[in-house]
């Protein structure tokens, strides 16, 4: 515990230190909660979006098996061009929000190469998009968790260190003035009696 002076006036400052602490503990827990809450529910989302994507693969994986020409369709003919991304806001922390992406597809000759692969290409970007989608939301919970570490810790600091400690310097202050206050007292009624000893002497 770092020294301190025990006067009225760090009596003060400690109080008012205090105050402060009890004010924005509140404020600091409830958003510890909703960024805990904002985590579990991209974290969920997250898991959502990729057993879609997994869903998809397979299903993508029998229907080419149905068209017996499996090796006509190769994943290199789609390609991502661009992916577009917007900014939000989670609890002051900002974060990317997933708003779509540009696919290129490759050069297939259309004369030479089955029907169905551009249904496969098709297919193909929406398994991408997924695969893209999940990745910024691994992003925001990334983000949101360093956010929710650094507030976890002023929420300890204060609950469990600052207002315990200056709630004791403040007790300790309180003892130590109200002990002087008494023997002030006491100082000053011996020094009134020993006065009145010498009036008393002095009268006689």
């Amino acid at each position: 515990m770092a020294k301190i002076k025990l006067t009225k006036n760090e009596q003060k400052a400690q109080k008012d230190a205090l105050k402060m602490y009890q004010r924005y503990l509140p404020t600091l827990t409830l958003k510890k909660q909703q960024l805990q809450s904002e985590i579990r529910a991209i974290d969920e989302k997250a898991k959502s979006v990729r057993a879609e994507k997994k869903a998809l693969e397979e299903d993508f994986e029998k229907w080419i098996s149905v068209f017996g020409e499996k090796d006509a369709f190769k994943p290199e003919m789609v390609t991502v061009r661009n992916i577009r991304k917007g900014w939000g806001n989670i609890a002051g922390v900002k974060i990317p929000v997933y708003e779509g992406a540009d696919f290129g597809r490759g050069d297939y000759n259309l004369y030479s190469t089955p029907l169905w692969i551009d249904m496969a290409a098709d297919r193909m970007e929406k398994a991408l998009e997924l695969d893209l989608e999940a990745e910024v939301l691994d992003e925001q919970v990334r983000l949101l968790l360093r956010e929710l570490r650094t507030t976890t810790q002023r929420v300890n600091l204060f609950e469990k260190v600052k207002i315990p400690e200056t709630k004791a310097n403040i007790k300790r202050i309180g003892i130590f003035l109200g002990d002087e206050q008494v023997n002030a007292v006491v100082r000053s009624k011996i020094s009134k009696k020993k006065l009145q000893a010498v009036a008393d002497k002095e009268a006689e």
